[in-house]
């Protein structure tokens, strides 16, 4: 999909499969603009505990997510991007574990997900736009010149997420982030609306056991041959 001139480069996957990561280096690289779909639905999970707006307060979780005053600022080279909320640094928020439980909860309401469509669509504009997510090749952006689904095993993805949170000072086992990857995955892949699986014509690449640097390769060699038509 494109906006003028803007291509898209929309990356799908299941939590912890590196889409952030491998995004951002690919937007980086590329000089493109980089949506994180994932954390518009953290900054949500954030704003609804911060307005008291309970989870299953469909039409109030709507209004939020359609009014909410969030931006993204890019951080210097290799750091992930700031979350800004309402004037405010949320980024540990955001990124805390307990705050993707509850994102991947109200991910699942077709009312919130039609309430961020059009603010995600937005980003789409010259030169380009990255876009990480769950459903950015088969609803966000269903025309997307390379659409890619990026996976990995449960336990190497828990594993990666270990030593992220290792890395944080968060104390965290294997086992039960083993479990609230099963369990998300569940979750994602059944919800009724935009249910997680590869969009149509997706390149699916599996990461389990591979570098960084040979999974951007990949995709920069697809990228190259679908921009270049």
């Amino acid at each position: 999909m494109t906006a003028g001139d803007a291509p898209v480069i929309a990356l799908d996957g299941p939590s912890g499969a590196g889409k952030g990561t491998i995004s951002l280096i690919l937007a980086r690289t590329l000089g493109f603009h980089y949506l994180d779909s994932g954390a518009l639905y953290r900054s949500l999970a954030v704003a609804a505990a911060r307005h008291q707006v309970a989870g299953d307060n469909i039409e109030a979780l709507a209004v939020l997510a359609a009014h909410m005053d969030v931006a993204f600022a890019m951080a210097d080279q290799g750091a992930e991007p700031r979350v800004i909320l309402e004037g405010e640094d949320v980024t540990t928020q955001v990124r805390a574990e307990e705050t993707g439980v509850q994102a991947s909860r109200i991910a699942a309401l077709p009312e919130v997900r039609a309430a961020l469509l059009r603010r995600q669509r937005a980003f789409a504009r010259p030169p380009g736009l990255v876009a990480d997510g769950r459903d950015m090749g088969t609803v966000v952006f269903p025309d997307a010149a390379l659409k890619v689904f990026l996976t990995a095993s449960p336990e190497e993805r828990a594993r990666r997420r270990h030593n992220q949170l290792m890395g944080k000072g968060v104390a965290a086992t294997l086992a039960e982030l083993i479990e609230i990857v099963n369990e998300r995955d569940e979750r994602d892949r059944n919800r009724p609306v935009a249910p997680l699986r590869p969009a149509q014509g997706a390149m699916i690449l599996d990461s389990t056991g591979r570098t960084i640097d040979d999974v951007v390769a990949t995709i920069l060699a697809a990228a190259k041959q679908r921009l270049e038509r």
